[in-house]
Formats: structure tokens, C-alpha cells, sequence
């Protein structure tokens, strides 16, 4: 089995988001390869998914909408937090100075084997535990 990827909440973000067209059409692609089972995410990945969608996006989705979101994108494979992630996510945060949420990120990629992440956050280019960084949007 080929190595995966990992997705990053705001990629997944874009998938959903209309406001910036060039964007969502790159994202669809990476959730398509998610769903098929290429790309990966963590718990705390759709955590942020599903906060930003009810809370941030204007106008917030609906919760029923999201509940039908959730389920398709359900295939897709899902790294959890445990103790074990956050101490890893806390090395992170020291080895390398990310933000602990973002050493989360890294960790759960790190943990699922990935040989890359793909953010637009994160530092383009830059390895972390031995994962790349790519920005899907440049």
C-alpha cells in the first residue's frame, strides 16, 4: 500500500468553501483522494472542520448540512488524539516551534506514516519529523 498524505483542516476548509473558487477546486480534488482512501486526517482535523462550518463560515452551516458532510466524508481514514499525540505534539512545539495545534498536525501525520502534510499553514517546503509541508495552492 502506497504511502499517504495528510489533510490539513484548512485544506478541507476550502473543499466546502465557495468564496474562493481556484482554492475549493484544488481542495474537492484532495477530499476526493481522501475519500478513496489516499490522503488521511486526525480527530482533531474534523474537529476543526466542523467548528469552523458552525461558527465561522458565513452563513454557518446548518447542523443537519454538516451531519451530511460528516457522513461523506466518513471513508475517510482518521488518526485519534491520545496521550501518546500530544506528548509527541508537545516535542513538536519544542523541536521545532509550532504552535501546540499545529504540532497536533504534525504528530498525527508523523503517527500515520505520511510522507506528506498538505496545509496552507504550515511552512512550505519544511520537513517535520520527516514529513514535507506542501501547499496545495501555490
Amino acid at each position: 500500500m502506497p504511502v499517504p498524505d495528510f489533510l490539513d483542516s484548512n485544506v478541507l476548509l476550502y473543499a466546502y468553501d465557495a468564496s474562493a473558487p481556484s482554492k475549493q477546486c484544488v481542495a474537492q480534488e484532495l477530499v476526493r483522494k481522501a475519500v478513496a482512501g489516499e490522503l488521511i486526517i486526525s480527530s482533531q482535523v474534523l474537529a476543526e472542520f466542523a467548528t469552523t462550518l458552525l461558527h465561522r463560515l458565513k452563513p454557518p452551516a446548518v447542523p443537519a448540512d454538516l451531519i451530511l458532510i460528516l457522513d461523506a466524508l466518513a471513508p475517510i481514514r482518521i488518526i485519534n488524539t491520545d496521550g501518546e499525540l500530544v506528548r509527541r505534539a508537545v516535542e513538536a512545539h519544542e523541536q521545532y516551534g509550532v504552535h501546540f495545534y499545529d504540532g497536533m498536525i504534525l504528530a498525527a501525520a508523523e503517527r500515520g506514516e505520511c510522507s506528506r502534510i498538505w496545509s496552507e499553514d504550515l511552512n512550505a517546503g519544511q520537513q517535520y519529523f520527516g514529513v514535507t509541508v506542501t501547499n496545495p495552492f501555490l
